[in-house]
């Protein structure tokens, strides 16, 4: 049986530290305040220029070096992005620029937080249909750009980054075991962007309105996404036919240190076993899961034949769960 293998992993995080103290300054919040409700210490945040296609070409060609492998090697880029360069042409394509991939076709995924599983799962899908031989998949989100610095409940969450992937097939029992993504649009009110679109096009009462900045019903939205995950977890482990007991690592999105202790809990997992690197990054949206799966991997957290699993929540409602066998 053909299946999707992670072949290589890179990520790339910008210079510009913000730390907890430095929002104390900015708006009406605490260092304790922050820590306790979220766990995040500090985010890091692009420099003036920076955009989701720069953060991606820097992940990208770690990836691409540590697989020992050229842009032209590559026959599909994935950018799973919700802060992407413009609206059109897609960050994938100018992705496929910076890189030179001249043998690729690229396209942007719109999943939010979700989208790096989102991804994996069209990835999966492809390799295994053989439609695509070696597929570069990258989250990168540059979120500062449309976070509202003068809002408490949102600006403290935030951050920006990239991680990429590379996958190509295997026959071996390794890789991709299976995907599982999910949606309620009934919820999308819950995290918006409200302005840019069709919807509230750019306008003098659109900024006015402040439409341009991320929304976000934090209490509502973290019910639902400890229900929803713990629901798509279990799904998982019950399709490949696996204990929760054999999972090596759990790598959550990073979205809230309360979030991914609920459903650690309820997976009967211990913390132990779960990948946590919010405290230094924040949210990252696409790019958080990617981001970490690199930094579990360098850092000597998973092994050979190591069982992984995945999942996200993000805007939309989506969310998402992935196993993997490394």
């Amino acid at each position: 049986m053909l299946r999707g293998r992670i072949i290589s992993t890179g990520s790339f995080l910008p210079e510009n530290v913000v730390t907890n103290y430095d929002l104390e300054r900015i708006v009406e919040t605490s260092d304790d305040w922050i820590t306790e409700r979220t766990g995040i210490k500090e985010r890091r945040v692009v420099n003036n220029g920076q955009t989701a296609s720069d953060l991606a070409y820097e992940a990208s060609r770690i990836a691409l070096k540590r697989a020992g492998l050229k842009p032209r090697d590559i026959d599909l880029i994935i950018v799973a992005t919700v802060s992407g360069d413009m609206p059109f042409p897609s960050t994938a394509c100018f992705l496929q620029k910076k890189l030179g991939a001249k043998n690729a076709a690229a396209f942007d995924l719109n999943a939010a937080c979700s989208g790096f599983i989102y991804g994996l799962h069209v990835a999966s899908g492809l390799i295994k249909s053989r439609m695509h031989k070696r597929i570069l998949l990258v989250g990168s989100e540059v979120i500062s750009k449309f976070t509202d610095w003068q809002d408490r409940t949102t600006c403290i969450l935030f951050g920006d980054g990239a991680g990429a992937v590379i996958i190509e097939g295997t026959q071996e029992k390794r890789g991709i075991y299976s995907t599982h993504i999910d949606s309620d649009g009934n919820l999308s009110e819950l995290i918006t962007l409200p302005g840019g679109g069709s919807m509230h096009p750019p306008s003098a009462d659109s900024i006015a309105n402040r439409l341009h900045f991320i929304k976000m019903n934090g209490n509502e939205t973290f019910k639902v996404a400890v229900r929803t995950l713990t629901e798509i977890a279990h799904r998982t482990l019950e399709a490949n036919n696996i204990e929760a007991s054999r999972i090596s690592l759990l790598i959550p999105h990073q979205a809230n240190i309360r979030i991914i202790q609920a459903t650690a809990k309820r997976l009967n997992l211990p913390i132990e076993k779960v990948f946590i690197n919010i405290h230094k990054y924040g949210n990252t949206s696409a790019a958080s899961i990617p981001i970490a799966l690199d930094e579990a991997f360098q850092t000597g957290r998973i092994k050979d034949g190591d069982y992984i699993l995945l999942e996200a929540f993000g805007g939309g409602l989506t969310w998402a769960s992935s196993l993997i066998r490394w």
